[in-house]
């Protein structure tokens, strides 16, 4: 069997810039740190005159948005590469911790949107105007990287209202607004690899599990007679929906998943059975939340800890994944569920010597 032409990476490091929750006094494994200290270590901080102590300036640090946005560096051989994989759901929070974990803008080379929600879009064109305004002219642009199927709207059509639509999400931004600030718009609907050939985008995501229904309350307008008319048609299944994957010599792959629409268990499946490579790390919102979805709680852990082999070392459920799936999960994985929020940084560093001795992960 052949696999896609995918590198692999010496070193990975995974900054959080935006993410539900802000998480500052939990026990981290080792190279996982919290935002707090990041400050205070930095050369620049603010220092009290008086005590000469430095400020914990709570003015200049990250804020919590309902949305997901990493930022991931990766370093095969000598070159490291910056992308961004979504954008959070405003125009102030992605700015705000942009600027206080000081992202370098002019590096971030790509966006890769993992689908169409206004809380993963909805600070893309807050990002490139930034990015526009303080780098310099000759600054290479930086690329949008989209799947080509936009919806004109998508609203909340919840079971427990009778599936009646309660509220459209705000548009997502156009392609002809991305250009206008500089992005470079490249559409995607297959699996490809960025970043120097190292980050894999996904193609679509195939829906393989009995138990992970897509998205309940999901609904879509639609125009017919040439826009004069439409209609919201009921769209479980976000079929937009991307996952990255990053593999680590010596670690295997990491996954981000900004939504899992599809369900976690069909992306972590869909991404053992292209690379045929261990999970070690799987990231971003699991979409477990809420009383629609407490059904697929159980059959999830029961995957990922008991079924896929070998297990993740490390599950960060982040965003829309719910506190009832973070508790399952850290009764399953213990201090492999890690409690990850805005303003983290994670570093993953390969380890030739045990690349050798791994072996593809094998279902039960």
């Amino acid at each position: 069997m052949s696999f896609p032409k995918f590198k692999s990476v010496d070193k990975l490091t995974i900054t959080f810039l935006v993410d539900n929750s802000i998480e500052w006094m939990t026990k981290l494994p080792p190279n996982f740190f919290h935002e707090v200290p990041q400050h205070l270590s930095r050369p620049d901080v603010p220092r009290d005159d008086r005590t000469g102590v430095p400020f914990v300036d709570l003015e200049n640090y990250c804020c919590g948005a309902h949305g997901f946005s990493a930022l991931i560096t990766q370093v095969e051989g000598e070159e490291p590469h910056l992308t961004l994989f979504d954008t959070g759901p405003d125009s102030r929070s992605i700015i705000r911790n942009v600027e206080a974990l000081q992202v370098p803008i002019e590096r971030v080379e790509r966006i890769i949107l993992s689908h169409w929600h206004c809380d993963h879009s909805g600070g893309m064109l807050a990002f490139l105007k930034h990015r526009k305004v303080n780098c310099p002219p000759d600054t290479a642009p930086c690329v949008a990287d989209l799947h080509p199927d936009r919806p004109l709207a998508r609203g909340i059509a919840p079971v427990s209202a009778g599936g009646k639509v309660i509220g459209r999400l705000l548009d997502d931004p156009k392609f002809e607004q991305i250009e206008a600030l500089g992005g470079v718009v490249e559409k995607h609907a297959e699996g490809h690899a960025v970043a120097g050939g190292a980050v894999w985008v996904s193609g679509e995501i195939p829906r393989v599990t009995h138990f992970e229904g897509g998205l309940p309350s999901g609904v879509r307008w639609v125009e017919q007679d040439g826009g004069e008319n439409g209609e919201w048609v009921k769209e479980e299944d976000i079929m937009d929906e991307r996952y990255a994957a990053i593999d680590v010599v010596g670690k295997g792959l990491v996954i981000f998943s900004a939504c899992s629409h599809a369900g976690i268990v069909n992306v972590v499946k869909d991404a053992v059975k292209t690379f045929s490579r261990p999970i070690y790390m799987i990231i971003g919102g699991l979409h477990l939340a809420g009383t629609e979805l407490t059904e697929r709680i159980p059959p999830t852990v029961d995957y990922l800890s008991n079924q896929l082999r070998p297990a993740p070392v490390y599950i960060l459920p982040m965003h829309c994944s719910g506190f009832a799936a973070k508790i399952a999960l850290e009764e399953a994985f213990g201090e492999g569920c890690v409690p990850a929020g805005v303003g983290h940084k994670v570093i993953v560093d390969g380890n030739p010597e045990t690349e050798r001795m791994m072996h593809a992960p094998a279902e039960k």
